[in-house]
């Protein structure tokens, strides 16, 4: 079977997208996924998204990480198939509203960016040289001084698979503190090698730094990634961050054909 297929990246976090509203393709073969994602052997993807339809939304958004398995949240590729649907005339709005795994999402699309509610965060953990906190996906957050030279696969790897995270895994982000934002790099579960760009990381770092400094109790930080600039508005009181989206860039790369 010959299946189209779409190239989308969020600031280099980079899907394979099917318009899948027949239902022709299944999010549950493991091995056809991973080969897929593959950057030599495949198409070369940190994930793969599927455009489903949902009753009383615009649609369902299916995520499944490169290694083939289902996937938390995935906040780049909320934005990537928002821009798809609107591209391909899914959805004929600027503002919609998906589902995901985690639930319910909004968006609003225009010509530069894609912005992507998120889930609300009621908790912080705060340990003693990291933060642990859940924004749709787990996400550990460990600032450093210097983000450009530490070893993120290595580091990342080493914590993602550290007793407290070796079942379910955990994505760990590396933060520098910069004068007008923050600078982010992650290592990402499923992937298991850091990516260009986290969208839920990116959210994790930017609410972790709204909690630990003087930020106002509504803003926006500005969060640098390797693959390009992001920010993240937020409501706080406390640990308690809610009305909290995700923007940036969703581009279309290019579209081909592939014998399943």
């Amino acid at each position: 079977m010959r299946k189209v297929f779409y190239k989308y990246h969020g600031t280099g976090n980079d899907f394979i997208v099917f318009d899948d509203r027949e239902n022709s393709f299944s999010e549950k073969n493991e091995k056809l996924i991973e080969k897929l994602c593959h950057r030599r052997f495949g198409i070369g993807a940190d994930g793969i998204l599927l455009l489903r339809n949902e009753n009383n939304f615009d649609f369902r958004m299916i995520y499944v990480n490169s290694d083939g398995k289902p996937s938390s949240m995935c906040g780049n590729g909320a934005r990537c198939i928002s821009r798809f649907a609107s591209d391909i005339g899914a959805v004929k709005k600027n503002e919609i509203s998906f589902i995901a795994v985690d639930g319910s999402h909004d968006a609003v699309i225009t010509n530069l960016t894609v912005k992507v509610k998120m889930s609300d965060v009621d908790h912080i953990e705060k340990n003693t040289d990291h933060f642990f906190l859940d924004t749709g996906s787990p996400h550990y957050v460990k600032f450093e001084s210097n983000v450009n030279n530490t070893d993120v696969f290595h580091e990342g790897k080493k914590i993602r698979n550290s007793d407290r995270f070796l079942n379910e895994g955990t994505n760990v982000n590396f933060v520098e503190q910069l004068p007008d934002g923050i600078f982010v790099r992650t290592y990402e579960r499923g992937v298991e090698d850091e990516t260009l760009s986290c969208g839920t990381g990116v959210t994790a770092s930017a609410l972790v730094c709204a909690m630990q400094s003087d930020a106002p109790a509504q803003g926006k930080i500005n969060v640098r990634t390797p693959g390009g600039q992001l920010s993240v508005h937020y409501k706080k009181n406390n640990q308690m961050f809610t009305d909290v989206w995700l923007e940036g860039p969703a581009e279309f790369v290019f579209k081909g054909e592939i014998e399943l």
